[in-house]
């Protein structure tokens, strides 16, 4: 690959970096871990004030030594949002309409039909021009081989958009989630003329950018009934780097159950609460051994699901955790719950969580479409099974397996087929993506 000054060059911006944790953060910081060992310099290009969902200072260490990191301050009207609704300073906005409290008010319906129509793309659209004005100054006393922008938020692939037009430099838009099909755009009271504008800006990405990943084949479907031109499927994936192999008795004692990250109420998945509620009362040996383990934000209507059905004396809740204690939860769980949000585009869906899941070797019980991406993978991985939304008779059925083997000391699944999903395999996918835009 030769010294570091041989390497190319790639700026990508991303509105998540660390310290903000969650979700968003992982994909490009796992590229960015790897991107030197397939001979290009990242150059990241982030916010400096960032409205993030959490701090994980665990993340830092993720961050290669030497990387060049470019902050500029973003102005967000989140103060003013957090103020009209009444929320505290401090308070963090969830996303995917999360709910922790029992109704949002009125101040907050008409906030989201302000963003929804005033905000376009995202609430970061007012750091697209002085991104675009700062980073064109930048680039001419730096020049970068490519350029990187993952969404959402949307708006940095309207920064890039700008710089591609000006330098003509090759440039990735890269969609963690999609954009007007996401499964809350319905939920933004969009105007029609709001509606079209999105569907503009959406098109016209699609149609600007050099090269489009996506990761999931449902939305590269789904992308080209708007724009049909070629997109690649770099799926998310696990760093072998987090994981730590656990010997037998650091598994859970209990027959835990264990979700991982923020429920909102479209994963809120009320058979099997129903389910997991009659097999306590028909099994003795069940009722003892169960917990219900969620990690992270839960909506108050899924807590009152769970309470409604009995299983409140079974459930442990823990509000967040480093990214890696996370992984250290996942590999000691007996069970990995995957939930897959019921909405439109569910067969698509697919979240980083999933990956995580599989390179914890345990297995994963999945609800949602059982044709679904989701689905596929962990069945091409023996990694864990899938029931429908309404499958009962499934979830029973996986659970009571489930049950037997962990009674017997048992309780494992393949890890053979993972490691395609391995962060460092799918840089050299990205990595390779970059090298042919030149």
């Amino acid at each position: 690959m030769g010294s570091k000054g041989a390497l190319r060059k790639v700026l990508i911006i991303t509105y998540y970096w660390p310290p903000s944790g969650g979700a968003g953060v992982q994909r490009w910081l796992k590229f960015s871990k790897y991107l030197r060992e397939y001979g290009w310099e990242p150059v990241i290009y982030t916010p400096e004030n960032p409205e993030a969902p959490a701090v994980d200072h665990s993340l830092e260490k993720d961050i290669p030594e030497g990387l060049t990191v470019i902050r500029l301050p973003i102005f967000e009207p989140y103060s003013a949002y957090k103020r009209f609704v009444g929320m505290k300073p401090g308070e963090k906005v969830n996303a995917g309409f999360l709910q922790e409290k029992e109704k949002p008010n009125r101040a907050e319906g008409f906030a989201v039909w302000l963003r929804g129509n005033f905000f376009i793309p995202d609430a970061r659209r007012f750091w697209i021009n002085p991104s675009a004005k700062f980073l064109k100054k930048y680039l001419k006393d730096n020049p970068v081989d490519a350029i990187v922008s993952t969404g959402p938020p949307h708006s940095m692939h309207l920064i890039a958009m700008q710089l591609n037009k000006i330098f003509n430099i090759p440039w990735l838009a890269d969609f963690r989630d999609p954009w007007t099909g996401i499964d809350f755009y319905h939920q933004l009271k969009l105007t029609s003329v709001a509606d079209k504008l999105h569907q503009k800006l959406e098109k016209k990405v699609l149609l600007s950018a050099t090269e489009v990943t996506v990761i999931s084949r449902d939305m590269m479907n789904e992308f080209k009934g708007i724009f049909d031109r070629e997109y690649k499927l770099v799926t998310n994936g696990y760093d072998a780097e987090d994981i730590s192999p656990l010997p037998q008795n650091h598994l859970d004692e209990d027959f835990t159950i264990s979700h991982i990250g923020s429920i909102n109420p479209a994963r809120n998945p009320l058979k099997l609460w129903k389910v997991l509620a009659e097999m306590v009362k028909q099994k003795p040996l069940f009722a003892k051994a169960l917990r219900i383990k969620l990690v992270g934000k839960v909506d108050i209507g899924v807590l009152k699901s769970i309470e409604e059905s009995g299983l409140a004396p079974y459930l442990t809740r823990i509000e967040y955790m480093p990214h890696r204690d996370v992984m250290y939860e996942i590999q000691k769980s007996q069970v990995l719950l995957l939930l897959i949000n019921n909405t439109p585009n569910a067969k698509g869906i697919l979240t980083g969580k999933i990956f995580e899941y599989l390179g914890s070797g345990r297995p994963i019980l999945s609800i949602g479409p059982e044709d679904g991406d989701a689905a596929v993978i962990l069945r091409n991985a023996d990694a864990g099974q899938t029931a429908d939304y309404h499958n009962e008779d499934s979830m029973k059925r996986i659970l009571g397996d489930y049950f037997i083997s962990f009674s017997e000391q048992r309780l494992e699944s393949n890890t053979d087929n993972r490691l395609k999903y391995s962060r460092k395999e799918l840089t050299k996918e990205i990595a390779g993506i970059l090298d042919k835009m030149l």
